[in-house]
């Protein structure tokens, strides 16, 4: 039974896999941004964070409560957007250059065709 003055849950009622970014404000300090439900699906934090919505984002958590799990997926999100740079022969833009390095990595590996 519910009792009044109970807050209601922040918990997603549907089963949906949300993804919230961490971000880093320098002095003032890091805080999981906040974001409407319906904005905390992977493709859109994707494209916030490719069109410079964090200011310098340090993580990338995804949870689904009703299946229970939650992940760092700081490393998947660096690498897609690397990837999705590589594509576009694009460089990774300025403000999300310190997320890609520190979770992927400045010396990644570039794959080469071997040429017959």
């Amino acid at each position: 039974m519910r009792r009044s003055g109970w807050p209601p849950s922040i918990v997603p009622s549907n089963d949906q896999t949300v993804y919230l970014v961490a971000d880093d404000f320098g002095q003032i300090g890091r805080a999981w941004r906040e974001a409407d439900i319906e904005t905390t699906d992977l493709e859109t934090v994707i494209q916030d964070l490719m069109a410079g919505q964090y200011s310098n984002p340090i993580r990338v958590a995804a949870f689904n409560t009703s299946e229970r799990w939650s992940e760092d997926v700081s490393e998947d999100v660096a690498r897609e957007i690397q990837r999705r740079c590589d594509l576009q022969l694009t460089d990774v833009p300025s403000h999300l250059q310190a997320f890609v390095d520190r979770h992927v990595g400045r010396n990644r590996q570039q794959l080469s065709l071997r040429l017959v």
